[in-house]
């Protein structure tokens, strides 16, 4: 039997999108409706039918026309704060179908049942696969005494917490810079491990290399930046 915090924990999920019409509609179908309270998905300048496959699917659609994951992502808390009912807790979900709506419930597990203010969902077989996450988590390691498995985008955090972390980031360096400031702040932060599925979106060879520079870029400066705030 579910206890009084599990009933009563309003969660919102966050789905920043961007030309992923084909992965998005399956990726809402799975998620569980008994444990959220409604889905946000934020359209960050697509040229395909993401919105339309959002709406259908009953989510609620924001627009962002200025590309960046973390300018959705604040699109998505700015809306957030006017409801009349703030989210006890928020959900950072991929929309390329990369992550796993059923991982959602494990995810959530820590901060309901030990006071966890952040879970990251680490992926076993992804976590340190690029050369990018193997440095930005050996240099958090370094600075900030505190290994991590995985920076990936599935993640829970208590939305009071997340309004205080003051997220700036526009881009790439998002979820780093959400791990880096929940340490300086000293947050109870918890990783679970969550299953990684192969993207249904592709890019060209030259776009995916380009936006892996200007990711790496974006989460070393966010590590090096918050490190004199220790």
């Amino acid at each position: 039997m579910a206890s009084s915090e599990q009933q009563a924990l309003v969660v919102d999920v966050v789905i920043p999108a961007r030309n992923c019409a084909g992965s998005l509609a399956p990726t809402l179908a799975a998620l569980p409706p008994r444990l959220i309270r409604s889905v946000v998905v934020i359209d960050n300048g697509s040229t395909d039918a993401t919105a339309q496959t959002a709406r259908d699917a009953g989510a609620i659609v924001l627009r962002e026309s200025k590309v960046g994951y973390g300018r959705a992502c604040k699109r998505a808390i700015a809306h957030l704060e006017r409801l009349p009912r703030s989210p006890d807790v928020v959900v950072f979900l991929s929309a390329d179908g990369s992550d796993n709506p059923a991982d959602l419930p494990a995810l959530l597990e820590p901060i309901r049942d030990d006071n966890a203010e952040l879970v990251v969902g680490s992926r076993p077989s992804r976590g340190r696969g690029s050369a990018g996450n193997r440095v930005a988590i050996g240099l958090i390691g370094v600075i900030y005494r505190r290994k991590f498995d995985d920076l990936g985008p599935f993640r829970a955090i208590r939305f009071p917490a997340l309004v205080a972390l003051g997220m700036t980031d526009n881009g790439d360096g998002w979820n780093v810079e959400m791990q880096v400031k929940a340490l300086v702040l000293g947050l109870r932060i918890a990783e679970v491990p969550v299953s990684c599925r192969d993207s249904h979106e592709s890019e060209s060879a030259t776009r995916t290399v380009r936006s892996s520079i200007s990711k790496t870029g974006r989460v070393l400066f966010q590590i090096l930046r918050h490190s004199t705030a220790r």
